[in-house]
């Protein structure tokens, strides 16, 4: 009996230990991706460095209240940290482990297929916070961009929009049959996507109408919510809901149609 109950005790210390071991593993691998490492953590700051070059942005500008374009391009680069991580970088490499029969294998080890896609997704989320915290530094100390002033608030509102982009990203990994077709997928979304988070142009800039159309996406509502915690104020909560609304969506049907082969 003794001897039992110490193996159903040790069992889920051996898991443990295990999915331990598996997230040393996949964070090796990921510092060893140069792809990945620059378009999620290093482009973001390069592209807000890029367009701070241009003197005009660096101006105030009378039809952005005062505001200069490179103070709203700040949480835009925060943006495409999350869309890169979220929608280019993270479907092919869950995809490719189905692909390859990864998953089908590690459920015959103490370690669950979950245990490596939650490490995968870990990862991911933590080097696109990074990247938002590398941009904002870049914006401060070289443009004099204002550190947010509603911290909180655009603590809430980074991570929303970090959760809607990661689970976009695990959607496509759950339609998608190959890494190929997660890329062709991503690559589809990619654009709509950058061009509501006011990659192109900020959000704030738009006109009105189109404003309305982009902040029912989750980047867009992002952008909002982000320009208004720097400014000081308390995101709106349609913002919030909208882009919690994606990531409750998006990761119900990323579990519903999700196959381990």
């Amino acid at each position: 009996m003794s001897t039992g109950t110490h193996s159903t005790a040790t069992r889920p210390a051996r898991s443990r230990s295990a999915t331990l071991a598996v997230f040393r593993t996949e964070a090796l691998l990921f510092r060893r991706e140069p792809g990945t490492l620059f378009w999620v953590g290093l482009f973001p700051s390069v592209l807000l460095a890029i367009l701070g070059l241009v003197p005009s942005f660096r101006e105030a500008q009378p039809e952005l209240g005062g505001r200069r374009t490179i103070d709203l391009y700040v949480p835009v680069t925060l943006l495409v940290a999350m869309i890169m991580a979220g929608l280019q970088a993270l479907p092919p490499l869950l995809t490719g482990y189905r692909e390859r029969g990864i998953l089908r294998r590690m459920s015959t080890t103490p370690v669950r297929p979950g245990a490596l896609l939650g490490s995968g997704i870990a990862l991911h989320g933590a080097a696109a916070l990074i990247s938002a915290a590398l941009a904002l530094a870049v914006g401060r100390l070289a443009f004099g961009v204002e550190l947010p002033r509603q911290l909180l608030g655009y603590t809430l509102a980074l991570v929303l929009t970090l959760g809607s982009a990661l689970a976009l990203g695990c959607v496509i990994c759950s339609v998608a049959r190959t890494a190929r077709i997660a890329q062709v997928i991503g690559s589809a979304v990619f654009f709509p996507m950058m061009f509501s988070a006011g990659v192109w142009a900020p959000v704030q800039a738009m006109p009105e109408t189109l404003q309305h159309i982009v902040q029912v996406l989750p980047f867009g509502a992002g952008a909002q919510a982000l320009g208004q915690a720097a400014a000081g104020d308390w995101p709106g909560w349609s913002h919030l809901a909208v882009m919690a609304a994606w990531t409750a969506v998006a990761g119900w049907c990323a579990k519903r149609f999700f196959r381990w082969e």
